[in-house]
């Protein structure tokens, strides 16, 4: 195991479970995905390889049912940590970046960016078509990612104003950057399982094997949380119904949760550990997010 991923993450603090010292700096990690994604989990990435590093035997496939930005997926696959990815989400937009990307055409999908003059006009005039086509509609969502308050996609969300340092719309408008990335994608998407499907029944799908390992980081609105309800088009879960969905995982696997006692209480009840993980949201406010699994122990010693 290599220094980096020998870095304490799991101090003691009270009540028995353990906690980061501090919330990671997510400009030290490696930026794969092409989102900017709310709620992702950029911050995670360090524990997310220490978790692996701790399972000894290198796993043949991740999956990932509540994909998003995928992030962990796509840090999982550049980093060989698995040999194979198994990435779902339910909504139409998100997957039709995906689905570009698993059907080869990225790289289309890098030229379309760059070919963009995006200015108000051009934006506005984009955003009221309607596309049937997977490529312009993976090339409407990116758009509309780069461009709306915090990359959310939901209804509702409105165009940036001023963005960072007036830029406005052109903030978080990288075209270069975002193509290169595309460009990565491209070269490991052969590896990449993409479904537009219920996170559940894909956790059912795979729950038998036992060289997968999963990461599931369902929508925040359990505890009477608000936020999943703001940021994304597809929000309602039924947080038991996946607590005991993952009891029946023979592999490994790692949750996220916003910090809330129901989230605590499911974890007892359903016989899971679990540890603490400072972070810090959108406005640099500090943080503890849950992570939850069968075997905290391993990163402990590790």
């Amino acid at each position: 195991m290599d220094l980096y991923r020998q870095t304490a993450l799991f101090p003691e603090i009270s009540g028995g479970a353990k906690a980061a010292a501090k919330p990671v700096n997510v400009a030290s990690v490696h930026q794969h995905s092409p989102f900017r994604y709310p709620g992702g989990k950029t911050w995670f990435v360090p524990t997310f390889r220490k978790w692996a590093d701790s399972l000894g035997k290198r796993p043949r496939l991740l999956v990932e049912p509540f994909a998003g930005g995928g992030i962990i997926s796509l840090t999982a696959l550049f980093e060989n940590i698995v040999e194979e990815a198994v990435m779902a989400e339910i909504d139409s937009e998100i997957a039709a970046v995906w689905k570009c990307v698993v059907e080869g055409n990225a790289p289309w999908l890098a030229d379309r960016i760059l070919g963009f003059d995006l200015t108000h006009e051009s934006l506005a005039e984009e955003l009221q078509v309607t596309h049937n086509d997977t490529k312009e509609k993976a090339f409407q969502t990116i758009l509309k990612n780069r461009t709306c308050h915090g990359g959310i996609l939901a209804k509702g969300s409105g165009i940036l104003k001023h963005g960072e340092n007036g830029k406005g719309i052109r903030s978080r408008w990288y075209p270069i950057t975002l193509a290169r990335r595309l460009t990565n994608l491209s070269q490991i998407a052969y590896r990449i399982h993409f479904f537009e499907k219920d996170g559940i029944e894909v956790i059912h799908d795979y729950s038998e094997r036992n060289d997968t390992i999963f990461f599931i980081d369902p929508p925040y609105t359990a505890g009477g949380k608000r936020a999943g309800r703001r940021l994304y088009n597809h929000c309602e879960l039924d947080h038991e119904h996946l607590f005991k969905s993952c009891e029946t995982i023979k592999g490994h696997f790692l949750m996220t949760y916003d910090r809330a006692d129901e989230v605590i209480e499911m974890a007892k009840n359903h016989g899971f550990d679990f540890r603490y993980v400072p972070m810090k949201n959108t406005h640099h406010a500090e943080m503890n997010e849950i992570i939850i699994g069968k075997d905290m122990l391993l990163l402990d010693e590790n």
